[in-house]
């Protein structure tokens, strides 16, 4: 009777050919991703502008800061910039997905907000355009965005937003709480999109806080508590410099465990002096 072999068991040379041939496409594919990630924080940061505008009785600061591990980075922003009539537009947004894609998207929408603002009348109507241009170019990304104009004749702030996180506000007096305004769908989702309008006059000095969920949910925080939380610190530092409250703002990023990118923007303002 034959007896069939066993079949023969692979060398120890093989294995280790083996195991030295895998090793180094994980480590090509782990470079290739550093390079992607690495591109992409360059791209975010070289794409947010450097300063803020600022006119008399209104100072601004902003800040960014990429995700705690480098893996989610790209598609968070912040903007400002001064409107033909003299008033001042600022924006924050979330770009959904990130890498180098996303914070190529987010440079788009940007521009976007920029063109459309210096001819939109309010911004319902920015985010509205906005969505429709962001929708003729065909990406598969979308964006939540929140956008306010301050008018420096009204002394009124005027806000929009699409999808986004509330921001927070807080006056010199010790009042602090979530700005909850109705809002639309995130950008570049449907066509024909309203988006409502909130109006709020600063008869009383303090701040506006816009901010991205990246600030305020994690692994260690719910949404609702990390809002509470920058509640409570703005509402202690309202009168502060604009970019130490926007430090401190970022600082309960850390407390989340934050696994996205984050970004501020603080708008300390006086009151209005009219009466």
């Amino acid at each position: 009777m034959l007896r069939r072999r066993p079949p023969r068991s692979a060398s120890a040379d093989d294995l280790l050919s083996t195991l030295g041939r895998l090793t180094a496409q994980a480590r090509e594919g782990a470079e290739l991703q550093r390079a992607r990630v690495e591109l992409a924080e360059v791209l975010q940061r070289e794409m947010l502008p450097a300063t803020l505008p600022e006119l008399p009785g209104l100072r601004t600061a902003a800040s960014y800061v990429p995700a705690r591990h480098g893996l989610a980075i790209g598609g968070d922003w912040y903007d400002g910039f001064a409107l033909p009539d003299g008033s001042l537009a600022f924006s924050v947004g979330d770009v959904q997905g990130h890498d180098v894609e996303a914070a190529a998207f987010m440079g788009q929408i940007r521009i976007g907000l920029r063109a459309v603002a210096a001819h939109a009348p309010d911004p319902g109507e920015v985010l509205s355009r906005a969505n429709d241009l962001l929708l003729s170019i065909d990406s598969e990304l979308f964006a939540t965005c929140t956008f306010v104009r301050f008018d420096p004749v009204s002394w009124e702030l005027t806000s929009a937003r699409a999808g986004h996180v509330p921001a927070v506000w807080a006056t010199t007096d010790r009042r602090y709480g979530l700005a909850e305004d109705p809002g639309g769908i995130p950008l570049g989702v449907l066509p024909g999109q309203h988006y409502p309008v909130t109006r709020r006059r600063l008869a009383t000095a303090g701040a506006f806080v816009l901010l991205t969920d990246g600030v305020i949910e994690g692994p260690s925080f719910p949404i609702d508590a990390g809002l509470a939380e920058v509640a409570r610190l703005v509402g202690a530092k309202a009168g502060d410099d604009p970019a130490e409250v926007a430090d401190a703002v970022l600082c309960v990023a850390e407390l989340t465990g934050h696994t996205d990118d984050a970004a501020v923007i603080v708008l300390r303002y006086d009151a209005d002096r009219r009466g």
